[in-house]
């Protein structure tokens, strides 16, 4: 049974006018919030600025832009850049109970009875002035080591694929927050506005992990904000190009139009997702022009393919997108990560590490020779690492006669390295036990590692803040300590 509307004497229905007043009051309290400057407040559509929060940078900032090499899956510290003569000594033998202190391994051998320890099968030598450990497997980062600060110790609180990654992104294991990027350009804006401040590529290769939006989304920040994906192909954004036979003059016009009815719709309901949305519509009109101008490698002489590897000319791969984050960091895009899954080396690691290494090892070395014979690398903070890194014990049997062997995932150690913008060169900081399996000396967080990032960029991680349901939320969450040590 319907209930009977009754018609008051000004004309309007009782749920009518109860709507009207609801509205009105819930508009007065949003207008009040947006009118008190706090973060989070919204700008009228006129006043949209691309300068960030007022007051940053907090100080003066070493880096400019940030080129972060993410390896997806997970990349083994102990075959790569942390080297643990040990482990070749005790080969074979059980990890220690001590180790254990009477808890399950952290990782997803929950099932194993035995833990064998497992050396490396690749050789190590000492590289550049400051002897830095390196595997075989990485011969050209070899040759720039002495430009490279390691951080062999960090740490996480998340173990498995998913949670470690939204981790490492945005500071928290559960999705919903913003990513590093979004967060950069919520408070610095942007110092190109015909390009988005925040930048994913991912490489065209098989994916052992999945890699969701999520992790380069703008979380409860305004969506404008968000990381934008540029694919190797024709059109490096999707729906980016104009329909056939509609004239750009024509798209101007149009978006002048949606333009003008969303300030009208602004006025009578000030929410921030109407400033996005004009946002992003003009964003989107300014990167038909600036998106294949900046993808555009014809210019690039041979050389530049040369020293980025065979790979270089092959659209989509991690070499192409090395090429391109310098040439988005040239166009002074703020945050440019670049995604390269294949890490997640439960088994056959001796075969399938060498694959994984060769895709990535010259590009990463180029990049940071590129970058800095074009002055960059001084004011571009490049980071390679993973979510987390791999056990110093093998997963499953191992055999010495085979030498075949995998790693679980593992939290407790760690390495990364970072290089440029404010990094000193030449070192290494952090330390872990002779097993390579918990950290020595200096643990660095995720957290922590946040909050150097941002202190090279000028910003007290304290005080970028997002107020959201009723609390103040930051990437570093109520912990992270600048890591000092590696300071220029």
């Amino acid at each position: 049974m319907f209930c009977q509307q009754r018609t008051s004497a000004f004309g309007l229905t009782r749920r009518d006018m109860l709507s009207r007043m609801g509205l009105g009051f819930g508009g007065l309290a949003l207008a009040d919030m947006l009118q008190q400057g706090q973060a989070g407040a919204a700008p009228s559509p006129s006043a949209v600025s691309e300068g960030g929060l007022p007051g940053l940078p907090h100080f003066a900032p070493k880096a400019k832009r940030v080129i972060f090499l993410f390896m997806s899956g997970g990349p083994s510290q102990l075959d790569s850049f942390d080297y643990r003569p040990e482990l070749m000594k005790r080969q074979g033998e059980g990890l220690p109970d001590s180790y254990l202190k009477g808890k399950r391994p952290p990782g997803m051998a929950g099932s194993q009875t035995s833990f064998p320890l497992v050396p490396s099968a690749f050789e190590f030598k000492q590289h550049g002035q400051s002897g830095a450990w390196v595997s075989e497997m990485f011969p050209e980062t070899a040759k720039v080591v002495d430009d490279l600060c390691f951080i062999k110790s960090m740490t996480s609180e998340a173990v498995n694929h998913d949670p470690a990654l939204t981790f490492m992104q945005t500071g928290a294991p559960l999705p919903g927050r913003p990513s590093i990027g979004s967060w950069l350009q919520y408070g610095l804006g942007t110092d190109n506005r015909d390009l988005p401040g925040f930048i994913v590529l991912i490489s065209r290769r098989p994916v052992d992990q999945p890699l969701s939006y999520r992790l380069w989304d703008a979380g409860f920040l305004p969506t404008q904000y968000q990381g934008v994906q540029f694919r190797a192909g024709k059109d490096a954004v999707l729906y980016l190009s104009e329909p056939e036979g509609i004239a750009r003059g024509a798209t101007r016009k149009m978006l002048d139009t949606l333009k003008a009815m969303h300030e009208r719709q602004f006025v009578s309901r000030p929410d921030a997702e109407i400033t996005a949305r004009i946002e992003q519509y003009e964003m989107a009109f300014r990167m038909q022009a600036s998106v294949p101008d900046a993808t555009d490698f014809s210019k690039e002489p041979e050389s530049v393919f040369q020293m980025y590897g065979p790979d270089a000319k092959t659209p989509g791969s991690f070499a192409s997108n090395c090429i391109l984050a310098r040439r988005l960091a040239e166009k002074n895009v703020k945050f440019i990560q670049l995604y390269h899954p294949g890490w997640d080396h439960h088994g056959g690691l001796p075969m399938n590490y060498p694959v994984s290494t060769k895709e990535i090892d010259q590009p990463c070395a180029a990049l940071i020779k590129d970058l800095k014979q074009r002055d960059m690398l001084k004011d571009t903070l490049v980071v390679w690492g993973g979510e987390f890194g791999r056990t110093s014990y093998s997963q499953g049997s191992f055999s010495t006669k085979s030498k075949s062997y995998g790693r679980d995932h593992h939290r407790e150690c760690f390495t990364f390295w970072m290089a440029g913008g404010g990094i000193k060169g030449g070192i290494t900081y952090g330390e872990t036990d002779d097993l390579g399996y918990e950290v020595a000396r200096d643990p660095v967080t995720v957290h922590d590692f946040h909050a150097t990032m941002l202190h090279l960029l000028g910003i007290d991680h304290e005080r970028l803040t997002y107020r959201f349901q009723g609390r103040d939320f930051r990437l570093t969450d109520v912990a992270g300590n600048i890591v000092k040590g590696i300071l220029a």
